[in-house]
């Protein structure tokens, strides 16, 4: 049913879910997809740019020097291509089908029937979803193979109920300001740490609130200086790499609320405005199969449209759910080749966002991994 391709993760190659598996392997064994640079540094700092893509870095490289000076290439995220599915793959080396942190918006068992939960805010319509949604049972897998990888990010996340999800175990060492994230790397590397993840979310939040454009622009440039400052505090057999989550879409005003003749058939919406799941009321494939073609002929000029058995057999989430994993998501995925957002009624504060992503267009799947050594001199 999918009128063109999207762009798929190469879950079994140079995907955002392979990198700390990569770095895992001992210096001079890992796989030649990491940047050179990084292959056989005894000691590696993870820098993730939240919202920095592969095509966006790259029609700037002439504002950002410590970036354009760096080696690599691009790699896929996850599906969708959204922070909490994304970053959680990241930490655990694991898709999205066995974390189970399946996208930004999410159905979970609520006090009185099933309920969408916004999994970085942990909150439902019945409010603070942990009295009934456990973060620390959410997803099982251990991130950092279970190893006590220092995670360097705003002091503000720590113990916050996704943090707790997706890092559960991990050392948090706070920084403050922004001037704070290389003081604490360049510690931790002096400490001796063997991998280090460091995390920023400024061109994220810039790209939502004010899309493309000068203010996007100052910040890139402003997260080159962090760049710069944790290359100068970290010594030559030390390599910085960086990657990010998801990269953006401009969408701003095009939005589009599904018409009556859609909304009629369908029970509940989750996920995001660019990866809608619609919940039809019965569940079954017969009932799936005739609410996408519906939706198809409605919207299939802007849209991938697709049954969630379609989504399983092509490996969009990296392997089937099981279990409680497949109440989480809908039965017909809605996700816009074009730049528009689908929102649900009443979607107030998504409507202003400038800058989105969640789907699978090359804009919004293809991340960087690019690594420089640092510059400490002994």
């Amino acid at each position: 049913m999918l009128a063109n391709r999207p762009m798929l993760p190469d879950y079994g190659g140079a995907n955002l879910a392979g990198v700390v598996p990569a770095l895992m392997e001992p210096p001079g064994q890992r796989p030649g997809w990491l940047p050179e640079l990084a292959r056989d540094a005894d000691q590696v700092v993870v820098l993730v740019l939240d919202g920095l893509g592969w095509l966006q870095l790259q029609e700037r490289l002439g504002r950002v020097p410590n970036l354009a000076s760096m080696a690599g290439r691009p790699i896929t995220s996850v599906v969708p291509s959204t922070t909490a599915t994304a970053l959680t793959s990241l930490v655990t080396g694991v898709p999205p089908a066995v974390h189970g942190i399946v996208g930004y918006r999410v159905v979970v068992p609520g006090p009185s029937g099933p309920e969408v939960m916004n999994v970085l805010k942990w909150k439902s319509p019945s409010g603070d979803a942990r009295p009934f949604v456990d973060p620390n049972h959410f997803q099982l897998t251990d991130p950092f193979g279970g190893r006590p990888v220092p995670v360097v990010s705003k002091a503000d996340f720590a113990g916050t109920p996704f943090t707790e999800a997706h890092q559960r175990g991990a050392r948090q060492v706070g920084w403050y300001q922004p001037s704070g994230l290389a003081v604490e790397v360049g510690q931790l590397v002096a400490a001796g740490e063997p991998l280090i993840y460091a995390y920023y979310d400024g061109i994220d939040r810039i790209a939502h609130i004010q899309g493309f454009g000068p203010f996007y622009d100052a910040e890139l440039i402003a997260v080159d200086r962090i760049v710069g400052d944790v290359l100068a505090v970290i010594p030559p057999d030390c390599a910085l790499m960086v990657t990010a989550d998801h990269g953006q879409v401009q969408v701003g005003a095009n939005v589009v609320e599904l018409d009556d003749g859609v909304l009629g058939k369908v029970a509940m919406q989750s996920g995001e405005a660019r990866f809608r799941w619609l919940h039809t009321p019965g569940g079954s494939e017969e009932e799936a199969e005739r609410l996408a073609t519906q939706v198809a002929e409605r919207y299939g000029h802007q849209a991938w449209v697709a049954t969630y058995a379609e989504v399983e057999a092509q490996g969009w989430l990296g392997g089937p759910l099981t279990g409680e994993l497949r109440a989480r998501v809908g039965d017909v995925a809605l996700v816009p080749f074009e730049p528009v957002a689908f929102l649900e009624p009443g979607e107030a504060t998504e409507s202003r966002l400038v800058c989105r992503h969640g789907s699978l267009t090359e804009d919004e799947m293809l991340v960087p991994l690019v690594a420089a050594r640092g510059r400490l001199e002994g």
